[in-house]
């Protein structure tokens, strides 16, 4: 009998044999003799129930995620004398780690040869990969020692439980009772950050001022929002008797365009959401593309596409956003009374959002319009180019006032007449 990948002696019980344990769940199995010399002689034990009951005892209580179920125990008679073989299988919920040391090398072990190793942290990262999918919120967290001083008071000023059981159901605990990488984003340790610059201007030319948020993801949301609201200034104007305040930016795009950027970026990338202020514009650019077989057409329709389900569970329960694909539309919708609109860029790896200050494009003020003027506009934003047929069916209206309305929004500039007779069409100006 020889010491190998496989295989380990001890003379006795240790309290390092469950290092062994550990290396044995996350490799590819092994057994572990007790009684046994390491030139593979038997010098056995002599109280087998109580070095087993010690065994037991140990791997239960300091090995996490349990690997009890892929372990067993039994007495083998060897060269006359009473030896305890324990065999651990490879677990299915690797890594397995020391409780005390958690997910890191000095807690995570594993097979080189005959003798057990530290595992690096890429060999952990796959490991989880492996085990838990590449969805990176429901992974399992490297930090385990968690706490959530913030969230616990997000949710009790909004009268919402946020207990273990709560916490098991938002799946911030995964079915191994580990906390979960969306547990880490909502923690005081999140280690992904919102950073601001802002810029004097219209380039990017001169720094004013640079910012970073970090916390939990719901401490980076209240922040960064008070933080560009120091930007959103106020425009008062008077109509006759009546005083009208707007804003640079209006304040719901705001708060979907920064919500946006929370929820639906990648973290399984460590670059931060940066937000740029300059004087005309914010930019918000979130790591992580589109979801693959999804196109920008099908996100400003409104079709859900969640990168991160369980974190938008989390902010649909804490009512920070009312329903799932609406963030965009939205958005689009607060400027459409408003020359300039918002744009949105997509690229392999990051979504940026657009967001116009109107005070800067307010120099020429957009006409009023009544309720039909305001449908063909957005009928023309949506679709480009139609005819009057197309549009009047669409409208549900007569002709004739079909024909008036066009008539009327193409003498306000808002809209522009090509071709002619049966091939006339309308667009946006």
């Amino acid at each position: 009998m020889l010491e190998n990948k496989n295989t380990e002696f001890k003379r006795e019980y240790i309290d390092d044999i469950k290092k062994t344990v550990v290396a044995f769940a996350n490799t590819d199995g092994g057994v572990l003799y007790i009684g046994i010399n390491d030139d593979g002689t038997a010098c056995g034990v002599d109280n087998t129930d109580a070095c087993i009951l010690k065994l037991n005892n140990s791997i239960r209580d300091s090995i996490k995620p349990d690997v009890s179920m892929f372990c067993n125990t039994k007495v083998e008679i060897i060269d006359n004398k009473n030896v305890v073989k324990f065999e651990v299988q490879q677990g299915t919920a690797r890594p397995y780690y020391i409780a005390g040391k958690g997910i890191r090398p000095e807690g995570v072990y594993v097979r080189q040869g005959a003798s057990n190793a530290p595992a690096s942290e890429s060999a952990i990262l796959n490991m989880i990969k492996e085990t838990s999918g590449d969805n990176y919120e429901e992974s399992r967290s490297l930090n385990q020692q968690l706490t959530f001083n913030y969230a616990e008071k997000y949710f009790s000023d909004r009268k919402i439980a946020f207990g273990e059981q709560q916490k098991k159901t938002l799946k911030l605990i995964g079915t191994d009772n580990n906390y979960t990488n969306l547990a880490l984003l909502l923690s005081d340790q999140c280690v992904h950050t919102i950073r601001f610059a802002v810029f004097d201007g219209e380039s990017k030319t001169t720094f004013k001022d640079r910012k970073e948020f970090s916390g939990s993801l719901l401490k980076q949301l209240e922040d960064a929002y008070a933080y560009i609201d120091m930007f959103n200034h106020i425009k008062s104007e008077f109509v006759g008797l009546n005083r009208i305040d707007e804003h640079d930016y209006p304040v719901e795009a705001l708060r979907e365009a920064l919500l946006n950027a929370v929820v639906h970026r990648d973290y399984g990338f460590s670059a931060s959401t940066l937000i740029s202020i300059f004087d005309n514009r914010i930019e918000f650019v979130t790591v992580g593309g589109l979801i693959k077989g999804f196109s920008k057409n099908d996100i400003m329709l409104g079709v859900s596409v969640l990168r991160n389900r369980n974190l938008a569970e989390v902010f649909y329960r804490l009512k920070l956003i009312e329903a799932y694909g609406i963030g965009l539309p939205k958005i689009q919708e607060c400027y459409n009374q408003h020359q300039t609109k918002p744009t949105i860029e997509i690229s392999d790896n990051a979504f940026k959002i657009t967001l116009p200050n109107t005070s800067v494009y307010r120099s020429e003020p957009t006409p009023s319009l009544n309720q039909r003027e305001r449908d063909i506009l957005s009928l023309l934003e949506t679709n480009g180019e139609m005819t009057r047929p197309e549009i009047q069916k669409n409208i549900s209206s007569s002709q004739t006032t079909t024909i008036s309305t066009l008539r009327t929004l193409v003498e306000k500039g808002l809209i522009k007449k090509t071709g002619k007779g049966s091939n006339t069409k309308y667009k946006k100006e």
